[in-house]
């Protein structure tokens, strides 16, 4: 079985950036397959543009633009691509960093799906820390990348003790980003009061009902920004008021505006 080194993927790697116990790559995918392989270290997986499967020993993922999968260092899969454009942002994390910031490599064990749309938003501003020619560009990646952790250990801790609401709830939120969704409509679909839901929304989504379903929103943005979509059709598809509202909100969870982004996706 293949054993990958620091930096390397089965592509055309556009850009890699070395931080002390990272590295970071932008990758086109060229190869229709790669037979099963690891890779010495544990990294993040952001697919910014394309489709492909992965499989492991335990599951397998279809991978849209948008999809972003944590890996185990030393976790063994497989890759397919169709025929198309694809393109990987890669996050990867040497046991030093882990130790130098004292995460316990078992609160990130085996390889998964991450679909919180907040966390996804965390990848997209790490994404965008390393297209800005930032003088503090590995502070900003070190901040981002513990808060991601962070959330991560915490949606482990509380997975079990999680009620089935909760689950419910964020199928509904990513399936009707378009429809106006009121509390109190979705309490009546629970059959849960809407003064409980409020009341523990906040402890399973670390935010209101409303900025959660902004990050949603804006997380499905981001994929279509890889398409020649205008911004208005962009924030239209997306659950917008309009164009301003859509930047607005963007600006608020990325930093940036979505034309900015969009531009800085396309030059790199």
């Amino acid at each position: 079985m293949n054993s990958l080194r620091k930096g390397e993927y089965f592509g055309e790697t556009n850009q890699m950036i070395n931080l002390e116990g990272l590295t970071i790559t932008d990758t086109e995918y060229t190869h229709p397959y790669v037979d099963w392989h690891y890779h010495e270290n544990a990294y993040f997986t952001f697919l910014l543009q394309g489709n492909m499967t992965e499989g492991n020993r335990k599951e397998t993922y279809d991978c849209s633009a948008g999809t972003l999968l944590y890996h185990h260092w030393e976790d063994p899969h497989y890759n397919i691509k169709p025929d198309i454009f694809t393109r990987g942002f890669h996050i990867e994390i040497t046991q030093d960093w882990l130790d130098r910031f004292d995460i316990q490599k078992n609160k990130a064990e085996g390889s998964f799906s991450i679909k919180n749309p907040a966390l996804k938003l965390l990848v997209y501003q790490l994404f965008k820390e390393t297209k800005m020619n930032n003088n503090s560009l590995e502070a900003n990646v070190n901040q981002l990348l513990l808060h991601l952790f962070g959330e991560l250990t915490c949606e482990k801790e509380n997975k079990e003790r999680k009620p089935v609401w909760v689950g419910q709830i964020n199928e509904i939120l990513h399936e009707s980003i378009t429809e106006k969704l009121t509390l109190s409509g979705i309490s009546k679909t629970l059959n849960i009061h809407p003064v409980h839901l409020s009341r523990d929304f906040h402890k399973y989504f670390h935010c209101n009902l409303g900025e959660y379903l902004r990050k949603i929103k804006v997380s499905q943005s981001m994929k279509l920004l890889t398409t020649p979509s205008s911004l208005t059709d962009i924030a239209l598809e997306c659950g917008f008021a309009d164009q301003s509202h859509f930047t607005r909100c963007f600006k608020e969870n990325i930093g940036i505006t979505p034309l900015k982004y969009r531009n800085l996706l396309r030059n790199h």
